[in-house]
This record gives structure tokens, sequence and C-alpha cells, in this order.
């Protein structure tokens, strides 16, 4: 277990407990049932503690936990018959960015979404989920593809942004990000998208754009990263707690602001705890969602995507 810099006394009577049973196991005349039972009773109080009330600097550092469930774990769990598309028919292939066919119990479907990696080498040949211009370009690709053949598209939004290099920015990343999510307005299929980790920038809004918007419980969703925002703003990135509170970047903050439309709860502790009741959780609300959707006409599932987005930040001014 990785523990977050706010879970440290957490770790210290996790660790305890997980002394004491190992001194138990190499000398099984020991009976340390009892002591280890109380420390799992004040560990237990603790993480709800801790969790009850966190702030959206902390959802921050939950939603960036290395062990939360990643893009492909959801893929591998909720959908079957997955086939991998690559590339996009212009310059590369994005390993950031994955997607294909698949059935999400027997219904056909499209899914895209970002994946960090769960390791210094996966991550690493993912770039951190940060996409370059051919994984947007490859998203374009794919969602032309399922309103080709009819089929509902669903996007896993994990990623700090998109990539800032200067080889994606030399090959059009602005460009790549806009024609994305002009896409996703433009497809004549019910669309449903989760937030599952981070949401950065316009990064995420390209696979984000959809009829449907989900972001599990401790997840943030912002137009920037809270250390960004700090060192424009106050020249100072150490000012990000600050800064997470200014930019209302939980889901909690967004669902009030009619940004998403369901917040999806995570176990006790954050997904990374509850790795498989997270996966059938958001898999529940993806079914929902594409239940609600259905039956609708490719008119109609545009101009309410379209009017949803269009809405976002309107004033009622008063006479």
């Amino acid at each position: 277990m990785n523990y977050l810099d706010f879970e440290k006394p957490l770790a210290e009577i996790e660790g305890k407990a997980a002394e004491l049973r190992a001194m138990a196991r190499a000398n099984p005349e020991m009976d340390v049932a009892h002591e280890a039972s109380a420390l799992d009773q004040k560990a237990e109080k603790l993480l709800r503690d801790l969790y009850k009330g966190l702030s959206p600097w902390r959802k921050c550092q939950v939603a960036r936990h290395p062990d939360r469930p990643n893009c492909k774990d959801y893929i591998d769990a909720l959908f079957s018959e997955y086939t991998p598309l690559a590339g996009d028919r212009n310059f590369a292939d994005d390993a950031a960015i994955m997607g294909g066919l698949a059935r999400l119990d027997d219904r056909p479907v499209m899914v895209i979404g970002q994946e960090k990696g769960n390791d210094t080498q996966t991550r690493l040949a993912r770039n951190f989920g940060m996409a370059r211009p051919e994984g947007y370009r490859k998203a374009v690709r794919l969602m032309d593809m399922a309103h080709r053949f009819g089929l509902p598209v669903i996007t896993l939004v994990d990623t700090p942004g998109a990539y800032p290099g200067k080889g994606a920015e030399e090959r059009g990343q602005a460009e790549a990000i806009a024609r994305c999510t002009q896409k996703c307005l433009e497809i004549g299929v019910p669309m449903v998208s989760v937030v599952i980790g981070e949401g950065g920038s316009g990064g995420a809004v390209a696979l984000a754009t959809a009829n449907r918007v989900a972001m599990l419980e401790h997840s943030v969703y912002s137009v920037i990263s809270p250390e960004g925002c700090a060192s424009i703003l106050w020249k100072d990135s150490e000012k990000m707690r600050e800064a997470a509170e200014a930019l209302r970047l939980t889901a909690q903050d967004l669902q009030k602001l009619g940004v998403i439309d369901r917040i999806i709860p995570e176990p006790l502790g954050g997904a990374q705890r509850g790795r498989e009741v997270t996966i059938k959780a958001v898999g529940a609300a993806v079914k929902a969602m594409l239940d609600g959707l259905s039956g609708k006409d490719p008119s109609t599932l545009i101009a309410e995507r379209r009017r949803k987005f269009l809405d976002m930040g309107s004033l009622a001014l008063g006479a």
C-alpha cells in the first residue's frame, strides 16, 4: 500500500498491526489477535476521520494515487471482446490514449480512455496519460467509426492534461484538442464519460464533451492543476492548497455547478482501497447512463449535447 502524506498516521497503525501478525506467523505460540484487532479498529476509525471531509487539495492527492484503477483496469474488467484500434492514420500511435471496439454486457460499444500506466516502465510508455496530437486524432477516428456503425461511445478520463512538449506543439496540439472536442459534439450516438482520476484541462474536455458526464467521488476536473494555477496567480506553486479551493475542482462542487451529472461513490479510503468495488460501481453507472439515452434519435442526442455545454455558465439576469 502506498500512503499519501496525510495518511502517515494511518500507515503507522496499519504497519504495527502487520508487524504483530508477522511475528505471530514466525512464532505460532504468540497470541496477538486481541492487540491486532484493536489496532485494526483504531485504523478504521482514523481512516473514516481522514476521509470524512477531504479538502480539495487532499482530493487532488487521492485522485493522483498510484494505486487507483486505471483505464486499462476498467476495460479489462468491464468489457468483453475488446479489440484495440491503434494509430491516427497520419503520424503515429499514441499509447496515452487507448481505445477500441468492445461489448458492455451484450451491447457493442466504442470505448476510449486515457491510460497513465501502473509502474515506471508503463508510465513512461504511456507518457503518464498526457496525450500528443496523434492521440486525439486517434480518438476522432474512433468516434467517427462509432458514428458510422451506430455504436455508443464510452470515454474514461484520467490525465494531468495534454502533453505540452515541443514536438506536440509543432504537430498542432491545440488544433487536435479542438477537433476532438468538436467531434464529440457532432456524433449522432449516445456518449457517456467518466472522470476516474484527474480531469486536467482541455486534454480532459476533449474526451468528456458527452451527453452524460460522471465523476468518481474523489476525482477532480479542472481547467488547470492547482500547482499551475498557483504559479500563475501567486508566482508560488506552494500555494496549491489555496488554488485547489478556488478552482472548485471536486466532484461535489462540479455537480452543484451543473458541470457533471452524477457522482459515483468510492469505498472508504478511496478507489485504491477497493478496486473491484469501484470498477463495478463505474460499470453500473455507465450502464445506467446509456440506458437513459437509449431510444433517442441522432439529432436529439446532438442537440441535447450541444445545449448541455452551451448552457454552462449562463446567467439568468433579473429585471
